[in-house]
């Protein structure tokens, strides 16, 4: 063991020993069950993304640095206060968690040499690359898209049921094809909204409809992009929330607030909140 492992498992024990206690002695950690946890890592999740965003953007600072160690130390600490509830459960242990990704990570990788659970390397580089919803769908899956969770957000879970299907040849040849489907979708969205009234489609769960083929067409587009769509849209939503908070201030500085600004006001405060940028 190299001495970085040997810290790391240091750290790791720590963690553990001080959640073992934590069980016993805090009023808060000793009733805490899976389902109590559950809201509350979905938050953590949130957070670790709202820093690893903020890192992109202040590369080099080392305040965002610790804020990504901080949020990363709470998700860790989640996922071993599960285990740890299983355990007292008597379901499963910390180290059958470890062991079972562990073994999926061996088996998703053949044509990777890791080491079993006694240490010895399996597999080797004479493999061959293997194809990985193929793999997964030797796990058991009756689907490809069933490793997609139904509760994850619209945005992520569209990006996530697109990559697996392009894993098994399910796409576009090109980001020219991919872009007149957006085309395409964006014309049958304008025809729903412009729908003479009274006709059988003139209906809002129609243009729903359409305007949700758009968004697909338009996530499917960004694969082809190399963009990251939900990291676009997080980031605009950042961008908005900027320059709307420099209008209230804005109105704040001259005495008033932003509901009694004319139109024509806000859009010059916007304009600047850009220029600022």
């Amino acid at each position: 063991m190299t001495p970085d492992e040997q810290t790391t498992l240091d750290a790791f024990l720590r963690l553990s020993r001080i959640l073992d206690i934590l069980r016993k002695q805090c009023s808060w950690d000793s009733v805490q069950t899976l389902s109590s946890l559950r809201y509350l890592t979905i938050e953590e999740v949130y957070e670790l993304s709202d820093a690893i965003l903020q890192l992109e953007q202040h590369d080099g600072d080392h305040q965002y640095d610790k804020d990504l160690m901080k949020e990363l130390g709470d998700l860790f600490m989640h996922l071993l206060f599960y285990a740890k509830i299983a355990d007292d459960e008597q379901r499963f242990s910390p180290a059958d968690t470890l062991h079972s990704i562990c073994d999926k990570l061996l088996s998703r990788h053949p044509h990777i040499a890791l080491p079993d659970r006694e240490g010895n390397l399996q597999g080797g580089p004479e493999n061959p690359v293997p194809e990985w919803e193929k793999v997964k769908m030797k796990e058991g899956r009756r689907s490809v898209l069933e490793g997609v969770p139904h509760s994850l957000p619209s945005l992520v879970k569209a990006q996530r049921m697109q990559e697996k299907a392009m894993g098994v040849g399910f796409r576009f040849p090109d980001a020219e094809s991919a872009f007149r489907k957006v085309e395409e979708e964006y014309a049958e969205l304008h025809e729903a909204v412009n729908q003479p009234k009274g006709q059988p489609t003139d209906s809002l769960s129609h243009v729903t409809e359409e305007f949700g083929d758009l968004l697909f067409a338009l996530v499917v587009w960004s694969h082809f992009l190399g963009v990251n769509a939900d990291e676009a849209l997080s980031l605009a939503n950042q961008k908005f929330q900027r320059r709307f908070t420099h209008i209230e201030e804005a109105a704040q500085q001259h005495g008033t607030t932003i509901d009694k600004l004319s139109l024509d006001e806000m859009r010059a405060y916007w304009q600047e909140a850009k220029q600022l940028e």
